[in-house]
């Protein structure tokens, strides 16, 4: 949460309303409502939401498509962790949800996610594993350049309660959206006031992410009678701080 308290909570009020997008099995979830937000979290993974609402008893929880839902009332901030919007694998997948999170946000709302990034090394593949007295991980890696595809195999051993060892598998596919065009979208989208943080840089020589934060606040349009011409802004009773 340490780069969310250098780039984010200076802006949100008390209790501000947030929608943890792609919520997982909650662990953002858990830390805003420590911080006194009022938090809803989204996924489209019943099991996942299952593991969230143990995690996180003091949010609120809804199972949705995150290219494709809606709230009866809006939110201060939109958050999305963890890579989560890597997982769409076209940039129509991705401009549904930035005009899904337009949608619920009111004029200077807030609008933050990552976005891993694509390094030369990408190309290479690989594999990892994480062993534990209990289960047992392992991740291998391809890539596809011209796609800008990275797909992860991944096969876990656990021990049930009975003491006997389980296998699953489990395949989860990113693409590497270029930076410039995320930008171009969010713009597009109706958002204004981008920001764009890199982890390796912006974060201290130890933070090794490489990924892009996207901080971004809904703009505010003014309609002019004569014409029907229109000017965009930001709301400024919404603003908490510049993003300039």
């Amino acid at each position: 949460m340490a780069i969310y308290q250098e780039i984010l909570f200076p802006h949100l009020r008390t209790s501000a309303e947030i929608l943890d997008l792609c919520c997982g099995t909650g662990q953002i979830a858990a830390a805003l409502v420590s911080r006194g937000y009022c938090v809803t979290g989204l996924d489209g993974s019943s099991a996942m939401l299952a593991h969230a609402r143990q995690n996180a008893p003091g949010a609120s929880f809804v199972e949705a498509d995150a290219r494709a839902f809606t709230f009866d009332h809006p939110f201060d901030l939109v958050l999305s962790a963890f890579d989560s919007l890597n997982h769409l694998l076209t940039q129509e997948d991705l401009a549904a949800v930035f005009r899904c999170v337009a949608a619920v946000l009111p004029p200077g709302g807030l609008f933050l996610f990552d976005l891993n990034l694509e390094e030369e090394k990408e190309s290479q593949g690989g594999s990892f594993d994480l062993v534990a007295e209990d289960h047992v991980c392992i991740v291998r890696s391809t890539y596809q350049p011209l796609r800008r595809f990275k797909r992860y195999d991944l096969t876990l051993f656990a021990q049930n309660d009975a003491g006997a060892w389980e296998r699953s598998d489990l395949t989860l596919t990113q693409r590497y959206h270029e930076v410039e065009t995320v930008r171009k979208m969010l713009l597009a989208g109706g958002f204004s006031e981008l920001q764009l943080f890199d982890a390796r840089q912006d974060f201290g020589p130890r933070r090794r992410d490489c990924r892009i934060y996207y901080l971004a606040r809904k703009s505010q349009v003014i309609r002019h009678a004569r014409d029907g011409s229109t000017t965009t802004t930001a709301s400024p009773e919404k603003q908490a701080g510049s993003l300039a």
